[in-house]
């Protein structure tokens, strides 16, 4: 993972120094920067680096003798259909450089796509994982940059007034107005030769004007797509009429489908294709720089609910068991209940503290006493991450920095969830003193259980859809979460987590996972509309609830049966971030505190 910063412009523009620190978080082990005179126009750029993938340190950017770099802030798992062992920067980099002898020349039935773009298309389309990433051809001398087409990793943009093109992981905060989201439809090419003469025009202004194109993911070459997200059925995707990435939502269905139960070849399989999402994202974590003995490798942000405990129960299947996991729990206080609860009579003076009683904390606990049941050999350590209000409040405008440019309440209240969580300071029980001592998580690598919701139908919306339109409502309702999650929660999310030099994986948003569920028949994921049977939990065929029935049955099947009856419960109101001052405010309401005051 890295944090990345390029510039484009005229004269000695450098890296605002607020941006320089904010990178350095993202990515402690290394920085680095350079810059490059193209034509009149000076390219710059700095990238930070946390080191993850193989046994040293790959500074970035990776540069070659033309000139040609690569800032690269992802994963790749696989290239080509092909497992990518070490460094992962270096190997895509190297697939990028393959087209030199390409030539500069339209592509058949394009006027604007040469070659070049094409390769460079058809190479990180080829890419299964996550990534953000700025590409230099000197070449061609094109600059391309963009998003995975899920936008699991941050990347903003912005043109300042002078007419510069500015791109960074995170908000510039010196400058914090103009900057929007790169969209993840696509790569964004600037050819650098032909903005000369625009550039020229300028020059007594000292003004640069840039200007990009996009080339959407639909122009890429099928026959360079990992299998894993072949469109498999040939559907389109009707919204754009393109083919996606991505199969559409399979929105066949027949008037009586069958019970989802544990008997279903959709519990095996999901299994199965779960465990390979898995086991690419944890095994080889290298251990973190840390003194303490037997430090974790792995964290998980751990509710409790069934998305979290099911990929704890699996990451108890593929890692060795003395390898540690952390489990991170976050409760706040939230002064608005804790207010509320005084006023009632009834509570007497002993009753619990607010963390004690924040939802996440209470199905946390039980869900952690599940796993060291069924699975005793691992050392599972639960971190209590208690928030006091006052420190959320001295927290909160570095919060708000960190997500902009999004700027509503429910941003906010998911975003303060995943900063403590992130930071990962907290207490655990320590048997040798049968007490709560100090904590702080080592973990560089953390899971989430992020797109198990939108897959497999897990919010009240999704059961609200079925009702009013059956399993066409349903199927639209999905389709549209799922397409969402780049710009509604990824980039923020990775901009929030990365500050703390740890980075977030999605298990369920792996391209083979997430291509085999969009294909499942709806009532293969889901139980809506189906008789529950009541029985109890010695019984074969347990009463679930329809929402994500599919992931509560494998962990009814895994032994984790208390975690497959939880409720679903957004983070915010989970961990209690949500309507911290009034119960009135709506989570898409606009914060009235702005950027500019935030980083005062």
């Amino acid at each position: 993972m890295c944090g990345i910063f390029v510039s484009l412009g005229v004269g000695q523009t450098s890296i605002p120094s607020s941006t320089l620190r904010l990178l350095q978080r993202r990515g402690p082990d290394q920085t680095k920067s350079l810059s490059l005179e193209v034509g009149s126009k000076t390219l710059r750029c700095t990238s930070t680096v946390l080191a993850l993938r193989g046994e040293d340190v790959v500074g970035q950017p990776i540069q070659d003798s033309s000139g040609s770099f690569l800032c690269w802030n992802g994963e790749a798992w696989n290239l080509g259909n092909i497992v990518v062992g070490g460094n992962d920067a270096v190997a895509v980099f190297s697939s990028l450089l393959e087209f030199a002898d390409w030539g500069s020349e339209p592509v058949a039935d394009s006027d604007f796509i040469t070659k070049p773009h094409q390769k460079t298309l058809n190479v990180l389309a080829s890419i299964a994982g996550p990534y953000a990433f700025v590409f230099y051809d000197a070449n061609y001398q094109n600059l391309y940059y963009g998003r995975d087409i899920l936008g699991r990793r941050s990347l903003l943009h912005r043109v300042d007034p002078d007419g510069a093109l500015v791109i960074s992981s995170i908000c510039d905060a010196s400058v914090p107005d103009g900057w929007t989201e790169v969209e993840a439809n696509g790569i964004y090419v600037l050819n650098l030769s032909s903005n000369d003469r625009i550039l020229d025009d300028n020059l007594k202004t000292n003004r640069c004007s840039v200007s990009s194109f996009l080339i959407p993911w639909s122009h890429r070459s099928q026959e360079t797509l990992p299998k894993s997200i072949h469109p498999h059925s040939g559907r389109t995707n009707n919204q754009q009429g393109r083919t996606s990435l991505f199969p559409d939502i399979n929105r066949a269905h027949s008037g009586h489908p069958s019970k989802l139960s544990l008997a279903c070849p959709a519990v095996e399989n999901l299994f199965k294709r779960l465990h390979n999402s898995l086991s690419c994202r944890i095994l080889g974590i290298p251990l973190p720089p840390t003194k303490s003995s037997n430090p974790s490798r792995l964290a998980i942000l751990f509710s409790g609910g069934v998305d979290c405990t099911l990929l704890a129960r699996l990451v108890h299947d593929i890692l060795p068991p003395e390898q540690s996991v952390d489990l991170l729990n976050v409760a706040f206080e939230n002064p608005r209940i804790v207010d509320a609860a005084k006023a009632n009579p009834s509570n007497s003076k002993s009753a619990p503290s607010a963390f004690a009683l924040c939802p996440d904390r209470i199905t946390g606990l039980a869900s952690f006493a599940e796993l060291q049941n069924v699975c005793p050999q691992r050392d599972w350590r639960f971190v209590s991450i208690d928030i006091p209000y006052e420190e959320t409040l001295a927290h909160r405008p570095e919060i708000i920095s960190l997500m902009y440019p999004h700027n509503t309440e429910m941003d906010l209240s998911i975003a303060c969830a995943l900063y403590f969580a992130a930071r990962g300071y907290g207490t655990i029980y320590a048997h040798s003193s049968s007490s709560e001592v100090p904590y702080t998580t080592p973990a560089r690598v953390f899971l989430s259980g992020l797109g198990a919701d939108e897959l497999f139908g897990g919010y009240t919306r999704h059961a609200t859809a079925y009702n009013r339109r059956g399993y066409d409502g349903l199927a639209e309702e999905l389709e549209l979460d799922f397409k969402r999650l780049g710009k509604r929660n990824l980039g923020r999310d990775d901009r929030i987590i990365s500050h703390w030099g740890r980075e977030v994986r999605y298990p369920y948003l792996d391209e083979t996972f997430a291509a085999w569920a969009l294909e499942l028949p709806l009532w293969e994921k889901c139980g809506f509309g189906q008789p529950q049977i009541s029985l109890d939990s010695d019984c074969a065929e347990p009463k679930l609830q329809p929402s994500k029935k599919l992931l509560r049955l494998l962990a009814w099947k895994m032994d984790m049966k208390k975690a497959a009856t939880e409720n679903k419960r957004a983070i915010q109101f989970g961990a209690r971030t949500a309507k911290m001052e009034s119960g009135r405010s709506k989570g898409t309401q606009t914060l009235t505190l702005s950027l500019s005051k935030s980083l005062s």
